[in-house]
């Protein structure tokens, strides 16, 4: 597994404590897989820190790489998103990180990211 990147709603079922999910991060733990977590899908998907026990250990893990929209991703978030023409910045961000890790991506809805791009690989949760 070249590792995974995690939209919101993925974020959201790790919260929940999704099976699915729950045995991905396990499988990934074992074999150092890198996550990537864009800061947009994260910001969407915590609500109460204090109480997001699984999530804020996840972005404190030395394999969890947290991915900022700085001025290269924004640009590219901004041509994805014209190219598909979409407007939701956070799904663009996390098929831009994805992308260049070369990762599939975690998501509760597959449609929302395949109209960014086809071609993406992505985890039902």
């Amino acid at each position: 597994m070249a590792g995974v990147t995690f939209d919101a709603g993925g974020l959201i079922a790790l919260d929940r404590r999704d099976r699915r999910v729950l045995v991905l991060l396990a499988r990934a733990q074992e074999t150092r897989t890198r996550i990537t977590v864009p800061a947009t899908a994260l910001a969407q998907a915590i609500r109460q820190p204090e109480r997001q026990a699984l999530l804020a250990r996840l972005v404190r893990q030395p394999t969890t790489d947290v991915v900022t929209l700085d001025r290269v991703d924004a640009t590219s978030v901004g041509r994805l998103l014209a190219a598909s023409e979409t407007s939701d910045v956070v799904d663009a961000h996390v098929v831009i990180c994805a992308r260049r890790a070369h990762q599939r991506i975690v998501t509760s809805d597959p449609g929302d990211l395949r109209r960014l791009d086809p071609t993406v690989e992505v985890v039902p949760v």
